[in-house]
């Protein structure tokens, strides 16, 4: 693949300037990595998927996976990368199911990086190298939490991969201690 992560980024920054915007696709970005090192696949690719899974998003809210094919073409992103950005959204706003392994683990982290990320702000060493999984799951159950993390979408995630949510939640975890700094920093520099 040809594509560039300036490319990818620069992209994401034309459509996306909230830093809540920009954390979150730091963030899926990071975590796409870990899963792609932990399952042996091209993690150039699986974390670009991640950088952009939500260029549409901030401009574009009311056509969020449905303008994403015509942002992409901007970089020339490949065919697979489009299929990946609109399947995480498949049963919310797009039609597009996700079928390949990296595509089902993004449509599962999308959710769930965002739930993670709100019960971090909320620990006092607002870190997630100290968030547990039991600590998790008691944010997960209470539905007042986070309101907007669908909890449904995490669990047919954890579904559609075969894991227990207790695996995704842990696995997650993980991946978002590995590229925890390093989000902050890039965002400190993108901000």
């Amino acid at each position: 693949m040809d594509l560039t992560r300036k490319q990818a980024l620069a992209l994401l920054q034309k459509y996306n300037q909230e830093s809540f915007h920009l954390l979150h696709a730091l963030t899926v970005e990071g975590v796409m990595a870990w899963f792609a090192r932990e399952a042996g696949e091209d993690e150039h690719f699986w974390s670009l998927c991640g950088l952009l899974h939500d260029v549409d998003f901030e401009r574009y809210p009311d056509q969020h996976c449905k303008k994403a094919p015509e942002l992409l073409a901007e970089i020339n992103a490949p065919a697979e990368m489009v299929h990946a950005v609109c399947s995480h959204g498949y049963g919310l706003c797009s039609d597009v199911e996700p079928v390949h392994q990296m595509e089902k683990i993004l449509f599962a982290v999308d959710e769930l990086t965002g739930l993670i990320g709100a019960a971090v702000r909320m620990r006092p060493s607002k870190s997630v190298m100290d968030l547990e999984v039991s600590s998790l799951k008691k944010k997960f159950k209470d539905k007042k939490f986070a309101a907007g993390c669908s909890r449904d979408v995490i669990l047919t995630g954890a579904d559609r991969l075969g894991w227990t949510l207790d695996a995704l939640m842990e696995k997650t975890i993980l991946a978002m201690r590995s590229c925890e700094a390093q989000v902050a920093q890039e965002l400190a520099a993108l901000c």
